[in-house]
Parts: structure tokens; sequence; C-alpha cells
């Protein structure tokens, strides 16, 4: 059937993803401490890509795949945010448009109504403990946006800026003094920075559009 041929392409490419970029974040770590939401801001990372994986080559079922994976993951509004800005990353968004892909295909749409009703009820446990902290942000074109986020000795504190697709994003994480500590700037729309601070403190996060358009941003981090 091509619902299951189509699916199992999609979770085949999740599973690489997810343990690709698990491996890539775990290197050079030492014994630092992966907590469970930063297990999260990873598997949020990988249904992004999934889903641009899916929207280039037309399959509904990858993005099905990427509904799921992030369906999953709790997320937390910043409390400190200072807006109400919408995400627009979310396992609604991504069944609606598998929906709008798979036409009249019957596999397809059954499986998009199948998932469609445990999300209406939310998740109940996850384990990804309370998940990862999600703010949304629109920078205008070339704009910098910098905020600090505490770190705790031991553990490895992950952020992610996801992009709404319109234009390249980076990221920059620097220490209390000041020093970066993790730059990911190869012009993609998905950066992540993944570091592992011996003491806790204080660092500050930069996110830059470099664009010449005005462009959507959800930065996740646990």
């Amino acid at each position: 059937m091509q619902i299951g041929r189509r699916t199992l392409i999609g979770a085949g490419l999740a599973i690489s993803l997810c343990f690709g970029v698990s491996a890539g974040a775990a290197a050079g770590q030492e014994d630092a401490v992966m907590s469970p939401a930063a297990r999260g801001v990873t598997q949020v990372l990988t249904a992004a890509e999934l889903a641009a994986w899916g929207r280039d080559r037309g399959d509904a079922g990858a993005l099905i795949m990427a509904a799921r994976l992030l369906a999953e993951v709790p997320l937390r509004r910043a409390p400190s945010a200072g807006d109400e800005e919408t995400p627009f990353l979310t396992a609604t968004g991504l069944l609606d448009e598998a929906a709008t892909m798979a036409g009249d295909n019957a596999g397809l749409i059954d499986a998009i109504d199948r998932l469609r009703d445990p999300l209406t009820r939310g998740v109940r446990s996850s384990p990804f403990g309370a998940g990862p902290v999600l703010t949304v942000k629109s920078l205008q074109a070339r704009e910098n946006w910098a905020f600090d986020v505490e770190a705790r000795g031991g553990e490895i504190l992950r952020i992610a800026a996801i992009g709404d697709g319109d234009t390249n994003i980076d990221l920059t994480v620097r220490d209390a003094s000041g020093t970066v500590v993790c730059r990911d700037g190869y012009g993609d729309h998905y950066p992540v920075c993944t570091v592992s601070p011996r003491t806790g403190g204080q660092m500050q996060v930069d996110i830059v559009n470099r664009g010449s358009v005005w462009t959507k941003v959800q930065v996740l981090s646990n």
C-alpha cells in the first residue's frame, strides 16, 4: 500500500536524523547530563527537518511522521517572552499540510484523522518531562535578537532556532565573559547549539536574520 511505503520512508528518515543529531551532539560532551528537555529539543528539530524534506518531495507521509514526532514533545512558553506570537511549527499545522498534499488518498487521510484525535486531548505523559521552553519571535531583515539563558553546570544546554524558511538564521552562544562557546552560521533555517558548561551561569544567545525579508523564528531551549 502506498500509505505504508511512504510512512516507512518518512519513519526511516526521522530515525536517521534523530540518531545523527544525537550522535553529533553527544560527541565531546564528556560526562555531561542530557536532560529530557534537551532530548525534546532534538526531536522537535528532527520534526522540522523531516517536514521540510516532505514538502520538497510532496510526501504527505513524511509530514505525518513529523507531526507524530512533534506531538510527543510538550512545549512550555517562556514566561519572559513578552509577546503572544503564534508558533508556526505545530503538529496540527503539519497535519493540515499533509491533508492538502494527500488529496484523495484514503490511506493517508485515515492516518491523519487517527493522529488528530489524540492531539485534541493533549500530551498526558511524556519521556521529555515538562519539555523544552518555546519562544516565538518575528525578526526584521538583518535584525539581531539577543537574550540570556541560565545554564546548569554539568548539564548539556541545547538551543535551536527554527526559522519559517524565508531566510537564513545564525545562532551564537556566549558565556558570561563574552567568549563564543558555540556558533552555527552554516546558512540554513535550523541552527542549533549544544554546549556543556562545567559550572552554571548566565549565557547570552544571539539570533540573527541574515536575509533581506522578515521572518519568524521558534526558539527552543532546555
